[in-house]
């Protein structure tokens, strides 16, 4: 590429897209030092040889930059430093702009109104812009957002947990986010989807070269109804660095992290790590103990991961003061809208046989007249029944051989 005439920032960081890795902190540090044009200028214009080099202390032509500089990138390995140079000399920011919104697409950059702030988080790993296709505004979303992720290889209960979390947190009004993978990811979109409801795919390659090919459809779907995300420019594809890398994107741009099905050197767990480090909430579905799928989830949930089962568990925890799951406890039966007093004599009869009043009174620890009363209140309600001058339990269960006692 050449630079014979003024750049802006937006075309300097969507070239910059194509010459850098995504997380490259090296390249993170002279971005914030120099800013996206005065870092792609030096980097055209100047030679890595410790000392300036004859583009460096003795510039030509337009490298008078760097001859006042000397060494711009003291620190960064010329090796690196060669790779950005090879990239930056073929790059085509107008090409790539004219293609996301030949699209219908945008390229976003810190500064604009919609661009996520929380993305600052990451420091010198945020992303240099992001690519985005949708219709919706991507900093709105984010700010109501929470991350799906999990194992491709996803059990038939994996694949229904995370459909049903999507879809109760989408019903909710919240924004489900995750990398379009098959497995967990997959279900998650879909289930976001299948309610209606707002959901965002974060990729590791070009918003346009969807991947997985077998998820073609899902991720135009997600385009037309969401959005999709990613730091490369287009036709760029994934490597297995890059899914790694997008996964610090996913942890920064929600306000937690759910892990569903996860071995324990899943990528999943890099999403849950990235999400803790940068101070949001990380959480974990239980799967069976005996599942090595679900072995890494229980190694989270050992540490600071919070377990949650449903969607109100989530939001209570990432959503607004006050947003509480409801209370869990077993059915309502009969006995426990008893009096505290009631209940007591009730607990006093004995299963077998008649027994007189004031024995049940002993075993109550109160008198027989209080006991007394309590066993009529008791059988006007069904509870016991009087057999001549004893009392026993209506209809008591026989206890079977395996009966367990004294439980609830």
């Amino acid at each position: 590429m050449t630079t014979s005439t003024p750049m802006d920032d937006r075309h300097a960081r969507a070239a910059l897209s194509r010459v850098v890795e995504p997380g490259d902190e090296h390249a993170g540090r002279w971005l914030h030092r120099y800013g996206a044009t005065g870092f792609l200028t030096r980097l055209l214009h100047t030679t890595h040889d410790g000392g300036g080099g004859e583009d460096g202390r003795h510039g030509r032509g337009g490298d008078a930059v760097a001859a006042t500089d000397g060494d711009p990138f003291p620190g960064t390995g010329p090796k690196r430093l060669a790779s950005w140079r090879l990239r930056a000399t073929t790059a085509d920011p107008t090409r790539d702009l004219a293609t996301i919104h030949a699209l219908g697409g945008r390229f976003l950059v810190p500064g604009d109104t919609e661009w996520p702030r929380q993305l600052d988080d990451l420091g010198v790993a945020r992303p240099i812009g992001l690519w985005v296709r949708g219709p919706a505004d991507l900093r709105t979303w984010a700010l109501r957002s929470v991350a799906l992720v999990g194992a491709r290889a996803c059990t038939p209960y994996g694949a229904h947990t995370a459909t049903d979390l999507a879809t109760g947190l989408a019903r909710h009004g919240w924004v489900v986010v995750s990398g379009a993978a098959y497995g967990i990811d997959g279900a998650a979109h879909r289930g976001a989807l299948a309610a209606g409801g707002a959901t965002i795919a974060v990729l590791a390659c070009g918003v346009d070269t969807p991947y997985p090919r077998g998820h073609d459809q899902l991720i135009r779907r997600v385009a037309e109804q969401g959005l999709v995300v990613g730091e490369l420019p287009p036709e760029s594809h994934p490597t297995p660095s890059r899914f790694i890398l997008r996964n610090r994107v996913i942890a920064a741009l929600t306000r937690g992290t759910v892990v569903i099905e996860a071995q324990h050197r899943s990528g999943s767990l890099s999403t849950a790590r990235a999400a803790a480090r940068l101070g949001r909430h990380t959480m974990g579905v239980p799967g069976p103990v005996t599942s090595a799928l679900s072995a890494g989830v229980h190694e989270l949930l050992r540490g600071d991961a919070t377990l949650v089962t449903d969607a109100e568990e989530i939001i209570e925890l990432i959503g607004d003061m006050g947003q509480l799951a409801p209370t869990r406890r077993g059915p309502v039966v009969p006995r426990d809208l008893l009096a505290p007093a009631a209940a007591h004599v009730l607990e006093a009869v004995p299963a077998r046989g008649p027994t007189p009043t004031t024995a049940i009174a002993r075993r109550a620890g109160a008198t027989p007249d209080d006991t007394l009363a309590k066993l009529y209140e008791l059988h006007s309600l069904g509870f016991v029944e009087r057999h001549g001058e004893g009392w026993q339990l209506t209809n008591p269960a026989t206890p079977t051989p395996n009966a367990r006692r004294g439980g609830t």
